[in-house]
């Protein structure tokens, strides 16, 4: 038992004085999300349908302008898909993370902000969908992340704010009734960063 506290007190020790990426930088990242978007209902009146999450990915770069406190700009593009029971909803869209962070011990910080979102392509079981209430819409971002030299990982959490629906005649029923999607992401997202 004392040599695991020992062991534990010294990695604790050499994690902390590993230098953490130091002050302005630019970089690439890429990662997975688990994703889900909101509700679907078949008609008006219907009983919301749940997503299942799924997993997707998303490619970027980023910027970082400051030390203890700092301004992280990015510019990510992400895929996304939700499944309901056979049907699957995927997204294509720009993400632009505004995020202000501090570090809190050693190479470890937070971080928070606004996620500016705008919609490429959206598909529901094979229907293109182009009528999305708005291509664009606003987000929050806010997670923690470890940054050793230049190589960073960060887990966060991002919902949408703003409430965003894709509408479509949903022809499989046969009845041409409106069908519709939550299109707001719901996501935990994963990410390693490279400083360039």
């Amino acid at each position: 038992m004392q040599k695991l506290v020992i062991s534990t007190f010294v990695l604790a020790l050499l994690c902390f004085n590993v230098n953490a990426q130091e002050g302005t930088s630019f970089g690439i990242k890429a990662g997975l999300n688990y994703n889900a978007n909101g509700n679907y209902f078949e008609s008006i009146g219907d009983n919301a349908k749940n997503p299942d999450r799924n997993i997707g990915y998303h490619i970027g770069v980023f910027g970082k302008f400051g030390n203890q406190l700092f301004f992280r700009p990015e510019l990510i593009y992400t895929a996304t898909k939700s499944s309901y029971d056979s049907d699957d909803f995927s997204m294509k869209k720009i993400d632009a993370p505004l995020l202000i962070g501090a570090k809190i011990l050693g190479p470890v910080s937070v971080f928070a902000g606004p996620s500016l979102q705008y919609i490429l392509n959206s598909e529901f079981d094979g229907i293109d969908i182009n009528n999305v209430e708005d291509d664009f819409s606003i987000g929050l971002n806010f997670g923690i992340g470890v940054n050793l030299n230049k190589i960073g990982i960060d887990l966060r959490y991002e919902r949408g704010f703003s409430n965003n629906e894709a509408i479509f005649i949903d022809n499989n029923l046969g009845n041409g009734l409106f069908s519709r999607i939550d299109t707001r992401p719901d996501q935990l997202i994963l990410s390693l960063s490279v400083a360039l």
